[in-house]
């Protein structure tokens, strides 16, 4: 109710806004607790895990104010509403994201780089 305020779409249960945490909450939030499992126990995929779920997030977050603009992005009951939950609450969603994917970008990019490679295999000159 609260955040309705800044964003009326949610106490309106609008279709879009519906469908984007639906799929946030179904999808991201079981991969979520793998990704913590894999994080705690350091498995090789938490990385691939924190990418996927991270970029989810952006493309949601980006499809959120995307179908706000062009519904003419007058949703909130104020000003004061409008940039405090819709554009800075909403904009952690958008960097923090952001952050874990260049992190888990230079960790794996670490970590293949590091990797010796495998030896080429040189055709025989008599066949």
């Amino acid at each position: 109710k609260e955040y309705s305020k800044g964003d009326s779409r949610y106490a309106a249960r609008d279709a879009g806004v519906v469908t984007i945490e639906g799929i946030t909450a179904v999808f991201e939030g079981p991969t979520s607790l793998l990704a913590v499992y894999a994080i705690a126990k350091r498995k090789s995929y938490s990385d691939l895990l924190q990418i996927s779920i991270s970029l989810g997030q952006i493309y949601g977050t980006v499809a959120y104010y995307v179908m706000s603009f062009l519904q003419g992005d007058n949703f909130s009951c104020s000003k004061f509403y409008y940039y405090w939950y819709y554009v800075l609450a909403n904009s952690f969603w958008l960097w923090i994201p952001t952050l874990i994917i260049i992190r888990s970008w230079k960790k794996i990019c670490s970590a293949v780089a590091s990797h010796p490679q495998a030896p080429t295999h040189k055709k025989n000159k008599t066949g």
